[in-house]
């Protein structure tokens, strides 16, 4: 039986899509009866970010030093459905020939940050201090990393590929690392150095994925000092069973996936102290977007963990599409944040 998984901050969100977008009588049941009848449970899902005894992150060295940490648990708040009494499990099985939905969802960047943390954030303010940070000329200034490597979209196509788990592939040439690639070359014909680490660290084990990407982030920062920007590019996924979403753009008069930034700010209590220079710099890159594709980006998502965000002042998640798009709508969206976010980046060059 396929896992019935929706992230808390969606709920509400997917309630109003499928009420706004009229997407059919079966999922608006579904999803009223998800938020109204006491079926959400909810539950935690660790992600390895904490400092406890197991925990290799807190061992990597960065090129300055911080204060001893309080250990803690990063997570992540999920809620859960679970099928009522007189439901069996035959009735909640999905057949092996019936194909998961696919429901377009387009999510408007008109909040600019969808705050999930208790900090009051003065975005006027933020924007008048301007950005501190500079990209040294003829030096690595930009890195592309990827903590969930093996994140891939819906086949389509010619893009077929040898799944590993559920919508994820070792293959590169299909999974994110391929939207990586387009992006470091995107960005360099911008003018701009970027190093791309194709390494997966997702894999075999998702535990510790964000450790080992920690220890290759903090590598690359010791052998280049200059790197002032470091992108982890993931894809989103959106729903639950046998409906999922996928984002939906519209420029150039193509439809592509929408993009996503999501910034930590260590209110869990593991150290990050300029976490609001990470904020600054997703805030620039929003407003590149929004004067050129109104609808490419989604909000900025502020969120209580770090996500090894505490290595730079620029590092930022960066989300293209969702499960349900096609690596097609993927890399248009990923070309059209190039082309909008490169030239801006290019200002910063000193």
């Amino acid at each position: 039986m396929k896992k019935t998984v929706i992230c808390a901050a969606l709920v509400a969100m997917a309630v109003k899509l499928a009420a706004a977008a009229g997407v059919g009588s079966a999922v608006g049941t579904w999803l009223s009866n998800a938020a109204e009848d006491g079926s959400l449970v909810s539950a935690t899902l660790r992600l390895e970010l904490g400092t406890d005894a197991g925990d290799s992150s807190a061992a990597v060295s960065v090129p300055t030093p911080q204060p001893t940490e309080t250990a803690y648990t990063e997570t992540l708040l999920l809620v859960q459905t679970t099928p009522s009494a007189e439901i069996t499990q035959e009735e909640t099985e999905t057949p092996e020939d019936e194909e998961t939905e696919i429901l377009p969802a387009a999510i408007s960047s008109t909040a600019t940050i969808k705050n999930d943390t208790s900090i009051d954030v003065d975005i006027e303010a933020l924007s008048a201090e301007g950005l501190s940070l500079t990209l040294q000329a003829g030096e690595p200034q930009i890195l592309i990393v990827h903590t969930h490597g093996s994140e891939a979209y819906t086949m389509d196509g010619d893009d077929v590929y040898e799944e590993s788990d559920e919508s994820r592939t070792q293959d590169k040439s299909h999974n994110v690392i391929r939207v990586g690639d387009e992006l470091a070359e995107k960005l360099r014909e911008c003018g701009l150095n970027v190093i791309h680490d194709r390494e997966i660290y997702d894999y075999p084990s998702y535990t510790g994925s964000y450790s080992r990407s920690a220890e290759a982030v903090a590598s690359y920062l010791e052998k280049y000092p200059s790197i002032a920007i470091v992108i982890d590019l993931h894809r989103d996924a959106i729903g639950s069973g046998d409906v999922i979403y996928k984002t939906v753009a519209e420029a150039d008069g193509e439809s592509c996936a929408q993009v996503m930034l999501v910034v930590g700010t260590g209110e869990n209590g593991l150290y990050h102290p300029n976490w609001r220079e990470n904020l600054k710099l997703a805030l620039y890159m929003q407003n590149a977007m929004d004067a050129r594709y109104k609808t490419l980006a989604r909000p900025i998502e502020l969120e209580p963990e770090r996500y090894n965000q505490q290595l730079t002042t620029g590092s930022l998640i960066l989300e293209v599409g969702s499960s349900g798009n096609t690596l097609a709508e993927a890399l248009k969206a990923i070309d059209l944040f190039a082309a909008s976010v490169g030239p801006a980046l290019a200002k910063l060059v000193a």
